[in-house]
């Protein structure tokens, strides 16, 4: 039966092209979905169908409101439908992990000595971004790799070519040296290009530049140089020797193929470069049951694709998807040339795709040993819900503790164990807003609150709940935590706090603490837990306090605004170094007048 409210909904949508957005009771975003039909695609989800998941029909469920956004095109609608996604993260979508931690090799093309770095951010700022790297380690490796064969600056001064002195990065060659015009711009260039060309898996191309070029330095006796590209030319080739797939395989393509059980499903994507293995990523897919592989496959293909620049002609695919056709030509449009997708049946595409796929049943296998805990755990788990008369097992333990410096720079922090270990990916952290004074048992309250809140409005980061919350303090802090559970709407889950004195754990309730042996491992336990929710918010608390003594120093000094403050941070990088700084380094930042940099040097 459908909700007259829901009924009025439906007679709104038009026959045309666009993105639908549902909405809980609570007003929270919980499916965005794109149609080329928006009446019809939408009252398909209120019409009873044997073959609907178990995860939409309890979607539908929560429906309480429907937006919709008319769009010129199916496949305008398909790149905001992949926009939205990106941007609520509704936890009825398939979602990747957030692009956000993923690295990037970031090349600053559009200044005139550009130069490298690894972000975690992708802005329009008219830089080239390569990834995204699967870790922060391969990011790395990739970053020394590149600086070492081609040591572009790592500086940000400007450049004129005309200093006395170079750094000692340029005597141990580490860079270039344009600083001292050792390299013309023209030069500088065709390197970022090579080195773009390499991040991008051209590396055929550019060894063959750099052996063309050390053949000429070689006629023309200028052997230092020859020797440099030579060297060039050894990293590259054993890099690409070292990636090389036993498989005859041309040209740029990539394979992408899924691996899945009842509950979970990793998808595996192999970035291939002429018989080389450019990059291998997988991703991690909950809650997929009765999701069929197609879909799981277009949401992977809509959002991966979305937030990276470099697209190949040929995308291998395990299985067929339903939308192939409307995927293409978006991918087209995005690449600027043609694209095609198919499912191999033959050849060594099909060997790809198998390859691709057992990768993906290994990766599934080892995401879940991992996540399972070590017999030893579970019966600590075990023992600790009889300790502590706990209604259900503690899979899931988070813990909460408050840093502060007499009311100042508050912080909070929420970290999590699964099982016995910690899970960092799920550590959240806090900054404390409503409590001006030294007042922990409030700071508590607003952290807690705030985070069952959250878990209320958006199902995403937020949606998995504890099996017990572990706070640090003593019956004061349990008592304030209890509080803002019942005022945020979570009743029905168990608190306990342990206090840092005696260490002592103590129930809602009881007046005296849980009787437990010191020694005993349930005790280790939860104090692991306690002291990695304080190391957490230590090191929180530290940044904020470097950050705010970093403000207030430069705060104080006559005529220093917000924008010159930014541009001496931007320069220098730390207070430290503007105080040693000398005055002729200071007026070379704009707005840094001789009076003013004197005052500077005085003031601090």
């Amino acid at each position: 039966m459908i909700k007259p409210h829901i009924a009025s909904y439906l007679k709104l949508l038009p026959h045309r092209p666009g993105v639908y957005t549902f909405r809980d009771v609570n007003g929270a975003v919980i499916y965005i979905g794109k149609a080329s039909n928006l009446r019809n695609r939408v009252k398909s989800y209120f019409k009873y169908t044997p073959n609907l998941s178990e995860k939409t029909a309890r979607m539908v469920q929560h429906i309480d409101k429907i937006e919709f956004v008319i769009t010129e095109s199916e496949i305008a609608a398909l790149v905001l439908e992949c926009q939205q996604i990106k941007k609520h993260r509704p936890p009825y979508n398939i979602l990747l992990k957030d692009d956000k931690s993923f690295p990037y090799i970031k090349v600053d093309v559009k200044n005139e000595w550009p130069t490298i770095s690894i972000t975690r951010r992708r802005y329009n700022d008219g830089a080239k971004y390569i990834g995204r790297v699967p870790s922060a380690w391969s990011a790395r490796q990739t970053y020394d790799f590149i600086k070492k064969v081609f040591p572009l600056r790592s500086c940000d001064k400007k450049i004129s070519g005309k200093e006395i002195r170079p750094c000692l990065k340029y005597h141990i060659r580490r860079c270039y040296g344009p600083c001292i015009g050792a390299i013309s711009k023209e030069e500088y260039q065709a390197v970022v290009r090579q080195v773009v060309a390499v991040l991008e898996g051209k590396e055929v191309v550019v060894l063959r530049h750099l052996k063309k070029a050390m053949a000429a330095a070689s006629h023309s006796l200028e052997f230092e140089k020859a020797a440099a590209l030579r060297n060039q030319a050894q990293a590259i080739e054993a890099v690409v020797a070292s990636n090389n797939i036993p498989l005859n395989i041309r040209g740029e393509q990539d394979a992408i193929a899924i691996a899945r059980d009842s509950e979970l499903a990793c998808v595996r994507i192999f970035s291939i470069r002429n018989t080389r293995l450019a990059g291998d990523e997988y991703f991690i897919l909950n809650d997929v049951r009765g999701e069929p592989d197609a879909r799981l496959l277009e949401g992977f293909i809509k959002q991966y694709y979305s937030s990276t620049d470099h697209i190949p002609g040929l995308i291998l695919l395990q299985s067929p998807i339903d939308e192939r056709l409307l995927i293409t030509e978006w991918l087209k449009s995005k690449r600027g040339s043609s694209v095609e997708m198919r499912v191999p049946q033959k050849g060594a595409g099909l060997r790809l795709i198998n390859m691709v796929m057992e990768n993906a049943h290994q990766q599934l296998e080892i995401y879940k040993n991992r996540r399972a805990a070590r017999p030893e755990n579970l019966k600590l788990l075990a023992n600790l819900k009889e300790i502590l008369s706990l209604s259900r097992f503690p899979h899931r333990i988070e813990a909460y503790d408050i840093s502060n410096i007499q009311g100042t720079n508050a912080v909070g922090s929420m970290v999590v164990f699964e099982d016995g270990g910690p899970r960092p990916s799920n550590y959240r952290r806090f900054r404390i807003r409503s409590v001006a004074v030294t007042d922990d048992y409030a700071m508590m309250s607003e952290m807690i609150r705030r985070r069952f809140k959250e878990h209320v409005k958006d199902g995403g980061k937020w949606a998995s709940l504890p099996d017990l919350v572990l706070i640090d303090g003593g019956k004061g802090h349990l008592h304030a935590a209890i509080s803002a559970m019942r005022e945020a709407g979570t009743t029905d889950i168990a608190v306990a706090s342990i206090a840092k004195e005696n260490e002592d754990i103590y129930l809602p309730g009881f007046s005296e603490p849980v009787p437990m042996e010191k020694s005993s491992p349930e005790l280790h336990l939860l104090q692991r837990v306690r002291d990695e929710a304080h190391r957490f918010a230590i090191t929180y608390h530290k940044s904020v306090r470097a950050k705010a003594a970093r403000e207030s120093a430069l705060d104080s000094v006559s005529g220093i605004g917000p924008a010159r403050k930014k541009a001496l941070i931007k320069r220098f990088g730390s207070v430290r170094k503007i105080r040693e700084a000398r005055i002729e380094e200071l007026t070379a930042v704009e707005g840094i007048t001789p009076g003013l940099a004197q005052r500077i040097l005085e003031s601090l």
